[in-house]
């Protein structure tokens, strides 16, 4: 890129192509950013310590997504793996945003069965983490209710070869792309990366494993609530209970629409042929416990922790680790 100086720099494949382009768009008009102090975490992302350096005088960033699944095309994000640590960090500024992003269902007709389960259910994710998130608000709110009905409603029907289905599923990943640019994510994801780079699994798979626990985890009244000045009482149980409804499962309390959200949850992945359990992806019990305690501490430090609506203690997430390393009955 150097040698050849472009001004458009295109990214065209699913989330991991399109989050290594941001990473060379942003080393191509600064090769003096400093990656140390682009990774730490922070509690607002507009007022960090660390300032991104501003992007778009050298080229634009036009992303085409090919999958279904990250919304990369339109968010502030890029997860980065260190190979030498086996590490993944995700990076966060709003200055990484794509500068174009065009959303054409045709590049996934021809994905395997497989990517089209792992991709949509990470929409789930993004847009059940973004809805319940304490930064969370009227804007991303509609985003991410749109996104968890579309997927509800087509994520089954694409993978079963419905190609309107696949192509809601597209506008779907984009959908809830744009709300967790905003209201971010949670411990689910801070998890899921930790075990997708300690057992080199894909992405969606392992927030689909770790979705129903953290549903109900987070469905329990904490004790103290998350650092977030806007977030000034405990509603992730009813916000559980309001996707529940909107997807047409019954439920009179909050209680019950965690269940029968988290339920829900679980069918659609069984629907899919999805696993239920890290055990289920033929690795060792004893290798995964060993592994635990480690996951487990990295995962508090990652920066989609603090959006968390149930502030999650590291042996909260070593439960939740260890019950998901068993496929649901």
């Amino acid at each position: 890129m150097n040698t050849f100086g472009p001004d458009n720099i295109i990214a065209i494949g699913g989330g991991s192509a399109m989050d290594a382009a941001k990473i060379m768009w942003l080393l191509y008009e600064h090769p003096e950013a400093d990656f140390f102090a682009m990774k730490q975490k922070f509690i607002d992302l507009r007022k960090r310590a660390f300032k991104f350096p501003t992007m778009g005088k050298k080229a634009r960033l036009i992303c085409i997504p090919t999958t279904s699944g990250t919304g990369s095309e339109v968010t502030p994000f890029a997860v980065i793996s260190d190979h030498e640590t086996g590490k993944k960090y995700p990076l966060a500024d709003y200055s990484l945003t794509p500068s174009v992003a065009i959303v054409d269902p045709m590049f996934t007709m021809s994905l395997p069965k497989r990517a089209i389960a792992d991709t949509g259910l990470d929409v789930l994710v993004h847009a059940t983490e973004a809805y319940v998130s304490v930064m969370a608000n009227e804007y991303t709110d509609g985003l991410a209710r749109e996104a968890v009905k579309l997927v509800f409603e087509n994520l089954l029907k694409s993978y079963n070869g419905d190609l309107e289905a696949r192509e809601k599923m597209h506008n779907a990943a984009t959908i809830a792309g744009m709300a967790f640019a905003s209201a971010f994510l949670g411990m689910d994801h801070s998890m899921a990366h930790k075990v997708g780079a300690a057992f080199h699994l894909p992405h969606g798979r392992c927030v689909a494993v770790l979705l129903p626990h953290v549903i109900r985890y987070n469905g329990q009244k904490p004790r103290k609530l998350a650092m977030w000045p806007k977030y000034n009482f405990y509603k992730a149980d009813q916000r559980y209970m309001e996707l529940a409804q909107m997807v047409g499962l019954k439920c009179n309390t909050p209680a019950e629409g965690v269940e029968a959200f988290a339920k829900a949850c679980e069918e659609l992945m069984k629907a899919t042929e999805t696993i239920t359990g890290f055990k289920q992806a033929n690795i060792d019990e004893a290798a995964w416990m060993s592994k635990v305690p480690e996951m487990a501490l990295l995962a508090f430090e990652d920066q989609c922790s603090p959006a968390n609506p149930r502030v999650p203690m590291v042996k909260d997430m070593e439960k939740i680790l260890k019950a998901a390393y068993y496929p649901i009955a």
